[in-house]
């Protein structure tokens, strides 16, 4: 360069402006936050001066009264298969005492047993080969499908953990066919508590209260 500006010496003037995009980002990015913060803290007072509490509580107390009724639900005694009505009497059931044991006399033992108990007495005498000696537990109930929720259920109570089954047969006789695992019949006293809460009405589940 000529003329009346004429650079001398190892130094140069700088002929940039300093730069100053760095602090617009910076307050840009700042004025956002501070702006943020400013509505989340407005959105929380209208929360408050508007119930949103209340809102929370009246879910939470819904809730609650929804798990009282589910544990009410599942606390009830479960309503039996067969109802009171559809059971039969002991005096009005016939029972066919049948022996899968090698323990001569069992039969007869256990119909005198179930006779003293009111129960009709049928066929006394020793199971068909179908089932002898190979029934492991206490014994099996056995009788037609129509049974199922007349006489086996009452049966049942008399011999605790013997396994109901029915078959094709006609008529209403049922047989007790005793197994190598029997030892006795359940004793009167408990057996005739259990066949009482047989024959009692069921509780039903709590219902719902209706302000929940």
């Amino acid at each position: 360069m000529g003329g009346k500006y004429r650079i001398t010496g190892n130094k140069y003037p700088r002929m940039r402006r300093p730069r100053r995009r760095g602090r617009l980002v910076f307050l840009a990015v700042a004025s956002v936050a501070v702006l943020g913060v400013i509505g989340w803290g407005t959105l929380q007072l209208i929360d408050v001066f508007t119930g949103g509490g209340k809102k929370a509580a009246a879910a939470g107390a819904k809730g609650d009264c929804t798990t009282k009724a589910d544990r009410s639900a599942a606390t009830a005694s479960p309503s039996p298969a067969a109802s009171a009505r559809d059971l039969l009497k002991p005096g009005q059931i016939t029972v066919n005492v049948l022996n899968a044991t090698p323990r001569k006399g069992l039969a007869k033992q256990t119909a005198d047993e179930l006779k003293k108990r009111g129960f009709r007495i049928g066929q006394v005498g020793n199971a068909t080969k179908e089932f002898d000696k190979k029934i492991k537990g206490s014994g099996i109930l056995l009788g037609p499908a129509s049974a199922l929720n007349t006489s086996l259920p009452v049966l049942a109570t008399q011999l605790a953990g013997a396994e109901q089954r029915t078959d094709t047969r006609k008529g209403t006789d049922v047989d007790l066919i005793i197994g190598t695992g029997f030892k006795e019949l359940t004793p009167q006293p408990s057996a005739a508590q259990a066949l009482t809460a047989l024959t009692a009405p069921r509780p039903s589940a709590t219902a719902v209260r209706k302000d929940c």
